[in-house]
């Protein structure tokens, strides 16, 4: 197969790849020229007849070049992020304020013009809804007040009340018509596990020994939690799906810190049933796992039925998508650090991720959340990059022809 080259204009020397670029002045929009969309009725279901760049790219079917967006892409990276956050300081209040949410989700849209579009907002926002209430301290973060050890303490649950989660809903509906199909908009939850990782040590923890322990000492009443958890999460899911999010993620945040046996035991299970039940309702939105310390978990991760497996920096693009196969989408995995690096080292490493990954179901992300102090500039030429780049379509074609030899 011959490469083409991608230029050397973004600051990178040129380097094989096997795709090449485009004019970035045909791929980028001014934020000051955006308008916004009118105020119109449109059909929001399980399924969109024109599918955004990234639902593309997460249903494995032929792009143009992979779609790009970051974990915790807005943010206090943004100086007008920290602006809005010195008026409202209260992070509850930002992440469950129709207004201010969908105002802080589309401030990297209106900057650097991802290819999807997340919702502002935390795994923990649906905890009130189902009988959880939580804090979050300046110092300690989020806090429990009532954590759940005990059969009587399972009382407190409920199914969860979508009428109480009414802001997510409202702006989910709004940022779909803000951004049209120029962009995926993406809604997530925390999955199972995780999520029982705060009721059960009331808030966060480096140790994990409360849980881990009630893993032994009390596995039906955890495994009745992990089944309420299951149920709410998957009704949260198919709640934002219909209020207009084009793909959702599941962030197993703390399934790394179980051995993967255990893992297997105590978070995949519940994994598979959300999706199964999503997948009844809404069998055309992509789904999106990912777990942080993933390297020894990617294969069980695609037994749990997802599209697309996330992988965090620590993992080898090349060698995640050797052990996942070609059958199954990827994302990520730039180190966020590299956005501290110097341009052209950047460019390079966007470069050797997507060459690693191949020119069919890859969506290009960090391997983490973007780090506070991220300069803006970096991200914009994250995207800048990404934008200009263009798969040599007869990578695509020998992709499709190699599916067909028996």
């Amino acid at each position: 197969m011959s490469f083409s080259y991608l230029t050397s204009s973004l600051g990178s020397s040129s380097v094989p790849l096997g795709f090449h670029s485009n004019s970035l002045t045909e791929a980028l929009l001014s934020s000051s020229r955006r308008k916004k969309l009118a105020f119109r009725k449109f059909n929001v279901s399980c399924s969109s007849s024109s599918d955004p760049l990234l639902v593309k790219a997460a249903k494995g079917h032929p792009v143009t070049r992979p779609p790009a967006w970051m974990m915790r892409q807005a943010g206090r990276y943004m100086a007008v992020y920290r602006k809005l956050a010195e008026k409202h300081p209260s992070f509850r209040e930002r992440s469950e304020t129709t207004d201010l949410i969908v105002q802080i989700s589309l401030q990297p849209w209106e900057a650097f013009r991802p290819d999807g579009v997340i919702i502002f907002s935390d795994i923990l926002t649906p905890l009130p809804a189902f009988g959880v209430p939580f804090d979050i301290e300046e110092v300690r973060g989020p806090v429990i007040q009532s954590p759940i050890h005990s059969e009587e303490q399972l009382k407190a649950l409920h199914p969860i009340d979508l009428e109480k989660l009414q802001f997510v809903g409202d702006s989910l509906k709004i940022l779909r018509k803000e951004v049209g199909e120029h962009a995926a908009v993406l809604g997530f939850v925390g999955a199972p596990w995780t999520i029982a990782t705060y009721i059960v040590e009331g808030g966060t923890t480096r140790t994990y020994t409360s849980i881990k322990s009630m893993c032994h000492t009390a596995p039906n009443i955890l495994r009745t939690l992990l089944s309420h958890l299951t149920q709410a999460i998957s009704d949260y899911i198919i709640y934002q799906v219909e209020s207009g999010a084009h793909c959702i993620q599941i962030f197993d945040s703390w399934g790394g810190q179980l051995p993967p046996h255990m893992w297997e035991q105590w978070s995949e299970p519940y994994i598979k049933e959300i999706v199964s039940l999503v997948r009844a309702k809404c069998p055309e939105t992509p789904i999106v796992l990912y777990i942080n310390g993933n390297g020894g978990l990617l294969e069980r991760m695609k037994g749990t039925g997802v599209d697309v497996i996330g992988l965090d920096w620590t993992v080898d693009m090349a060698d995640g998508r050797k052990r996942l196969g070609n059958d199954i989408s990827v994302q990520g995995n730039v180190d966020p650090a590299y956005l501290f690096s110097p341009l052209p080292a950047l460019t390079d490493e966007i470069q050797r991720v997507v060459k690693c990954a191949g020119p069919r179901g890859h969506i290009l992300n960090l391997g983490h959340g973007v780090l506070v102090g991220t300069p803006e500039e970096a991200v914009a030429h994250f995207f800048d990059v990404v934008k200009s780049l263009n798969y040599d379509s007869s990578q695509n074609h020998a992709l499709e022809e190699s599916k067909l030899v028996v």
